[in-house]
């Protein structure tokens, strides 16, 4: 029986020659682990309890110990500390343990200096020399300028075969043959036939290649450049020598006895230790909603009148639940509404919080949306995860009779309801074009409440009523 025969050669038409090989990709980063960091949706401590099994007595017992267990030395709920700023109606927190405990367990707030997470310290660093790595708004930066090239790239490209198309018709013209077949045929040199189908069928990988290729070329030719100059500027006596057209300077090498450098080790120890240390000057703005989401909700937050200053001997006093709404309501008002003023049921910090709260409690990270146009975005687990997929609208409801009993009141919700459709159509096609889901929200507003001391049953009055809104593309919705 005859062996089979193997060859290693590959055929001709599947090997590649060095015009064909792609530049070796360069390494990514190592990605943090976000799953990790980001691991608790909330700040709050939770207590584990083991389920109950009805036929495993164990699991009754277990369950009688991790009751005993909590009792005996129950989990401590952190509390962290913040202050409300009347100058820009936010809250503020300073703690860097706070700051950073907030932003990893429900992305709340946004830093001052930074477009989203509280980074100015890391890219201070990193711009000073002192930290690898790159920040977040340095990779998106870095993004955004690649795709800018690319799609540049991309338009030459494409131009250049316009180019080519228009020449390979006009000599078709020119010669009485028709421009399609000339365009097809294959000319004696193959060189405008071949610059065409390689431009049509030009696509963005390419395109990197090729960049990433010219790139190293270009810094293997000024390498070369550069150590040809240095080998023809170097003397015999091991000085290197530079002329300048204005000055003659002259530049000794490390191994000229001229330029041995005597030694401190004491000043070379201090240098070495000595490390510059920076003052983190960015905080965590907390917006209205957030803050009262934590501190009523989930207990986690407390917020304090002002801020505390070094050598303070009287601490500043906690505000509490009942006057932070108050003063939530007064500062929703640009400018700030007087504090002896009556709470309205539609007070637009009543009905932001509101959703924030609806959507919060099922689950969602709800992120401002000011950026495209609306009221809020959700999110499934956070920023760093996925991009939003929904962009929330308030819209205030007055449906209780109450409202529609004098004129005056008809008057009233007609001016706070009124919304055009141009409004409706230019909010709707933004989010289209950022392939975002539109909802709006309408909030059945109740009517005025003599008392605010039980925050509870006051939110209870509220309703809310959600519809999706999808814009209508006839060429994709057709029957």
């Amino acid at each position: 029986m005859a062996a089979p025969v193997t060859s290693t050669e590959r055929p001709a038409s599947t090997q590649s020659g060095p015009a064909d090989a792609r530049p070796p990709r360069a390494p990514r980063p190592p990605r943090p682990n976000f799953r990790h960091i980001h691991r608790f949706p909330l700040p709050v401590t939770v207590h584990h309890v083991p389920p109950v099994i009805p036929h495993n007595p164990l699991s009754l017992i277990s369950v009688v110990l991790s009751y005993l267990t909590f009792l005996i030395s129950p989990p401590r709920q952190e509390v962290y500390s913040a202050y409300f700023d009347s100058a820009t109606s936010s809250i503020h927190v300073t703690d860097e343990d706070a700051i950073k405990a907030l932003w990893q367990m429900g992305f709340f707030g946004k830093g001052s200096l930074s477009r989203s997470e509280p980074s100015w310290l890391a890219r201070e660093k990193k711009r000073r020399g002192l930290l690898g790595g790159k920040s977040s708004e340095e990779v998106t930066r870095q993004r955004r300028t690649e795709r800018r090239e690319l799609k540049l790239e991309r338009a030459r490209m494409e131009k250049l075969a316009i180019e080519e198309r228009l020449k390979a018709e006009a000599a078709a013209r020119e010669s009485g043959a028709t421009p399609d077949q000339d365009y097809q045929s294959t000319p004696a040199d193959g060189t405008a036939n071949d610059t065409a189908t390689s431009t049509e069928k030009f696509s963005l990988r390419k395109a990197k290649e090729a960049r990433m290729l010219e790139a190293r070329n270009q810094a293997a030719q000024k390498a070369a450049v550069t150590d040809s100059a240095d080998q023809a500027e170097k003397s015999p006596n091991g000085k290197s020598v530079r002329f300048s057209p204005v000055v003659q300077k002259k530049e000794f090498l490390s191994n000229s006895p001229s330029s041995v450098k005597l030694t401190n080790p004491l000043v070379d120890s201090i240098e070495a230790d000595e490390e510059p240390i920076f003052e983190n000057e960015e905080h965590l703005q907390l917006s209205k909603e957030e803050a009262f989401f934590l501190a009523y909700s989930l207990g986690a937050l407390n917020v304090y009148d002002a801020p505390v200053k070094a050598g303070q001997n009287q601490p500043n006093s906690i505000i509490s639940t009942t006057s932070l709404l108050k003063l939530l309501c007064n500062h929703s008002f640009y400018p700030s509404r007087d504090a002896s003023a009556a709470l309205q049921p539609d007070d637009p910090f009543m009905l932001s919080y509101v959703i924030y709260h609806h959507f919060r409690s099922l689950g969602w990270v709800v992120r401002s949306g000011v950026k495209f146009g609306t009221d809020y975005l959700l999110y499934n687990r956070g920023p760093v995860f996925s991009h939003a997929e929904f962009a929330v609208i308030v819209i205030p409801s007055y449906s209780h009779t109450y409202w529609t009993e004098t004129e005056e009141r008809k008057e009233y919700i007609a001016a706070k309801q009124a919304r055009s459709w141009w409004w409706l159509h230019c909010v709707n096609r933004v989010q289209a074009q950022v392939l975002k889901s539109l909802v709006v929200c309408y909030v059945e507003v109740p009517p005025p409440s003599a008392s605010i001391d039980d925050i509870g049953a006051l939110l209870g009055t509220y309703q809310v009523r959600e519809f999706l809104v999808k814009r209508f593309v006839p060429n994709r919705m057709r029957d």
